[in-house]
């Protein structure tokens, strides 16, 4: 995704505001894990649509990592 100069998304300028103070390092450490741990899980969500919509399988993992062509 590309941001242009000088503009913020809606998230940026919700956690702007959401956030206007400084927060320990050890508070703010925590922050970004439960970030992290949020997008991970969107990310895990949309795969495994993608994963069962293919109709793939324990299989078809098998199959790319021993594909032929490499």
């Amino acid at each position: 995704m590309t941001i242009e100069s000088g503009k913020l998304t809606n998230v940026q300028l919700e956690l702007l505001s959401t956030f206007a103070y400084d927060l320990p390092e050890e508070e703010l450490k925590d922050l970004k894990n439960v970030l992290i741990r949020f997008f991970a899980e969107r990310i895990r969500l949309k795969t495994s649509d993608i994963w069962n919509q293919k109709g793939y399988s324990a299989e078809t993992m098998q199959a790319w990592l021993n594909d032929e062509n490499q």
